[in-house]
């Protein structure tokens, strides 16, 4: 079981953060290369990989719902259930996986067309979607191994496979969009190409580093390896609620990014900079959020219950310590950090203010992200979805008074941020505080 050092908290955490890093570094080349390309480019793959990462982060809800479980099975050592999770989780995915590239080149398409305002925006999304969806294949892979590798705290695999992904990523984007070294110019549809390429690369990276790893050994995954009927009880009782959860807070920024699409191309392209450099600032938040998972339904495993307030305490000194750092550099140079992604001048300025405000919020989501996550990582998933549920209600409500109601200037609108986090964390204390969450059994 994993030590309770702050040592050994970095040690599970510092992967997943430089993991998370990595694949903030992609998503900021791929917006900066296609900033340089067309504004139409930037502003549709902004908008329509917030339409990926919704179905993407549903798949997440799953997989995160395996690494609960699987963390609790080896907090309470029966190896012989790891590998009917595992395999249960596989199927699962898959299944999903398959319904959603379904929906995304049958019926995302016309709904885009239907709805945007701008149709050259419109138009260039569903031509990024059309390729973009068949990286949701490789996610069968992924997803399912990273389950496994986050539960026993083996997070350095993962981001192996990130900088496998990230170096591929990136080298695909330049060739690709630009037409290098012989390749085609393929502009908006090249990023999509290369991002599927190399989300297909790391999963194969993964899948071998598996087959032969000491863990597969050790556990004995492809002995027990199979769908299981009552693991997929526990996965669907664990995982579902991660998943509405992963729909309903990225398909309600998805609604919040094609509004402010209605409201013009300027305050579309002034918060694609502002979403670019978000996945920059919350890197600390997602890494130890897993760890956060990873240890709590570890010791909850173990009866170990009153080293949990000492977990949570830990990773938030941790996680504020890293916000802090981040924040210096978005303090000192915010026009350099924006100009990276998009140098055009006409957006610096506003960028730059809205940067700076919102930049307190992350506070807020790392040291509430905690409490949330030992609310998830003890199996009480369901409260989390309601939760977060309510949360998403409120911030959507929020959005819609700021933009269609009394069509503020963007700069306020992002007040929304605030407004989300405040309530989801006061909702996770409070439910820490008051109510039996300890006893769960998974």
């Amino acid at each position: 079981m994993l030590d309770l050092s702050y040592r050994s908290i970095l040690k599970v955490a510092l992967p997943l953060m430089v993991s998370s890093f990595i694949q903030a570094i992609v998503l900021i080349t791929d917006t900066a290369f296609l900033s340089r390309y067309s504004t139409v480019a930037f502003d549709a793959a902004g908008n329509a990989g917030l339409i990926y990462i919704t179905l993407f982060m549903a798949l997440m809800g799953m997989s995160d719902g395996a690494q609960i479980l699987i963390a609790r099975r080896i907090g309470q050592n029966k190896i012989e259930a790891i590998g009917r999770i595992f395999g249960t989780s596989v199927f699962t995915i898959g299944v999903l996986s398959v319904l959603f590239f379904y929906i995304l080149q049958t019926f995302i398409p016309e709904g885009i067309l239907n709805y945007s305002k701008h149709l050259d925006i419109a138009t260039a999304q569903c031509s990024f979607l059309n390729i973009r969806s068949y990286a949701l294949f490789f996610t069968i892979i992924s997803l399912s191994i990273q389950a496994f590798f986050f539960a026993s705290g083996k997070t350095w695999v993962v981001l192996a496979a990130s900088i496998i992904t990230a170096l591929s990523n990136i080298l695909l984007d330049y060739f690709l969009i630009f037409g290098k070294l012989s390749f085609p110019e393929l502009g908006l549809q090249g990023a999509a190409l290369a991002s599927t390429i190399a989300e297909g690369l790391g999963a194969l990276f993964l899948l071998l580093y598996l087959i032969f790893s000491q863990s597969n050994k050790q556990y004995k995954l492809f002995s027990y390896f199979s769908f299981n009927l009552k693991s997929f009880l526990e996965l669907i009782k664990i995982g579902s609620p991660m998943m509405l959860q992963g729909m309903l807070a990225l398909g309600t920024w998805t609604v919040f990014f094609f509004w402010i699409e209605q409201m013009g191309k300027f305050e579309l392209t002034v918060s694609q900079n502002i979403r670019s450099l978000y996945f920059l600032i919350f890197i600390p938040i997602w890494g130890f959020s897993t760890t956060t998972k990873t240890y709590i339904s570890q010791y909850l495993g173990a009866g170990e219950f009153d080293s949990l307030k000492i977990i949570q305490r830990k990773i938030i000194i941790l996680t504020s310590s890293f916000l802090s750092i981040i924040m210096i550099g978005i303090l000192f140079f915010p026009y350099e950090i924006i100009s990276f992604v998009n140098p055009e001048k006409a957006y610096l300025d506003k960028s730059r203010d809205i940067l700076l405000y919102i930049a307190g919020s992350a506070f807020l989501f790392g040291i509430f992200s905690v409490y949330f996550q030992t609310i998830n990582g003890s199996g009480n998933t369901l409260v989390t979805f309601f939760i977060e549920g309510i949360a998403i209600l409120i911030y959507i409500l929020s959005a819609y008074v700021f933009i269609k109601v009394y069509h503020a200037d963007i700069f306020w609108v992002w007040t929304v941020e605030y407004i989300y986090f405040s309530t989801m964390g006061v909702l996770s204390f409070g439910y820490l505080k008051l109510f039996d969450w300890k006893n769960k059994v998974v």
